[in-house]
């Protein structure tokens, strides 16, 4: 694999690529599906291909593969998707990449438990404790499906910078969608758990407390719970909803080919101009970050398919812009170096500029902190639903399991409380941050064709004046 990246390279550059890069990746993967207790599906499979990236004339070629067995194949290949390169008309300036610093390493994440080493059977009789523990709960859950995937990638990166990356990451994932049903009114709940390492990260999760939690919970807002008070009153939201706005409204923003106009036709535009680095957005104890060297993070990564090597980028920083997200083409557009923001989900995408763990930091106090000073209000735990626009500037979320505060305690579970609220009304409104931090796995779609890549996000509670709850 490690000698087809460097011959692709090799040929491409022959050829007359001033630029080229080559990705050679093998998968080994498995899927569960529960759907109402049933075992729905159990999938294996083994893939491997080759994807490259070129620059020809100044314009960017990509091709893939998965006939790794000739290579005069991937000759040919080569050799095609250069011609259609340069017959292609080039729009805007020449494409040029920012310097890097050339790598050579290899590295693993370990595991105390390797997935492969798991029976099927094993990981079936894992997934069916959450049934059990639905059953067991004594609430009516008529629909109920749960998903179980994980993936061994072992890739190689080859560039002709020098560049020469061996990574082998596990990753594994669970999703569900739970329907209650109680009296005649319904309600769901989508949520899902996600880390990079081996099977010692599913066991952690506690399946029967979890689900005994959510169903339980989600019982009690629907049977019990009130109108939700309108108006403008302090909001304190949790975790999971503090993770959902910095993600849409604070990570997608931000990404640099967003705001360059790149993404426009597929997963939208940008409020954020690139003059905006240094613009106050939000309270000063408002900090977001991305960071893909969090260990065992479902966003995982030591260096990103560029080369570049990962770090923590400060999206916002004590309220300030601070930076974006780059790839080395829209590095290079502002004069800066990449901050490794360059991803794709498999050989065959073309690598875009996407999150990984992005999230607020958290601050000082106590959750109960948030509460004491608080005469009327609402706390959102988590949500059920969102929307955001596609500049990522007017939003909302709606509420799944919330409860009103009444002096300084919460009382009375809400049903469905909603906040619709603009980007920069929202991190201006953020009056206090609790130090509770938790981090919830997602996949997040960006790309044309779609690429589900898969994040972290997430932060601790905080507590939200002069906003309206409707």
């Amino acid at each position: 694999m490690e000698d087809l990246a460097n011959f692709s390279v090799e040929y491409a550059q022959k050829k007359g690529a001033k630029y080229a890069e080559a990705r050679v990746e093998n998968t080994s993967t498995t899927g569960i599906v529960l759907k109402n207790g049933n075992l729905e599906a159990s999938t294996f499979s083994t893939y491997d291909g080759l994807g490259m990236r070129f620059i020809v004339q100044g314009k960017l070629g990509f091709v893939s593969t998965n006939g790794l067995d000739s290579k005069a194949k991937i000759k040919r290949l080569i050799v095609e998707a250069i011609k259609k390169t340069k017959s292609s008309k080039k729009y805007g300036e020449k494409l040029t990449l920012a310097d890097d610093t050339a790598h050579q390493d290899k590295y693993e994440v370990k595991q105390k438990n390797n997935l492969l080493d798991i029976d099927i059977d094993e990981k079936i009789k894992w997934i069916m404790e959450s049934e059990k523990a639905i059953k067991s709960s004594g609430v009516n859950v008529p629909a109920r499906f749960i998903g179980y995937s994980d993936h061994m990638t072992t890739e190689h990166l080859v560039n002709s910078d020098g560049t020469a990356i061996t990574a082998t990451v596990p990753k594994v994932n669970m999703y569900y969608l739970l329907t209650i049903a109680e009296n005649n009114k319904v309600t769901q709940r989508y949520s899902g758990k996600g880390g990079s390492g081996g099977w010692e990260i599913p066991e952690s999760w506690d399946l029967n407390k979890l689900f005994t939690e959510e169903v339980v919970s989600m019982k009690t807002n629907l049977v019990k719970g009130v109108k939700t008070p309108k108006g403008i009153m302090p909001i304190v939201c949790g975790p999971e909803v503090t993770g959902i706005m910095v993600h849409e409204s604070a990570g997608h923003p931000y990404e640099a080919d967003r705001i360059f106009g790149r993404e426009a036709a597929q997963a939208g535009e940008s409020f954020i101009t690139k003059k905006m680095v240094g613009f106050n957005i939000g309270n000063e104890k408002v900090t977001v970050v991305d960071d893909p060297v969090l260990e065992n993070s479902y966003g995982y990564y030591k260096y990103d398919n560029e080369g570049v090597k990962a770090r923590r980028k400060f999206l916002i920083k004590n309220g300030m812009i601070t930076e974006f997200l780059h790839n080395r083409e829209t590095a290079h557009h502002m004069g800066l170096e990449s901050n490794g923001s360059s991803r794709a989900t498999d050989y065959d995408k073309e690598s875009i500029v996407r999150m990984s763990n992005t999230f607020m930091l958290p601050g000082k106090v106590s959750e109960d902190d948030l509460f004491k000073d608080v005469k009327k209000g609402v706390f959102i735990k988590n949500f059920m639903e969102w929307n955001i626009d596609d500049k990522r500037l007017n939003q909302k979320y709606t509420g799944a399991e919330a409860y009103l505060i009444e002096n300084g305690e919460l009382t009375k579970p809400v049903i469905n409380p909603v906040l619709e609220v603009s980007t920069t009304k929202l991190y201006h409104a953020v009056d206090e941050v609790a130090n509770n931090l938790e981090l919830f796995s997602g996949n997040c779609g960006k790309g044309e064709p779609m690429q589900g890549i898969p994040v972290f996000m997430g932060g601790p509670s905080i507590l939200l004046k002069g906003l309206r709850i409707k």
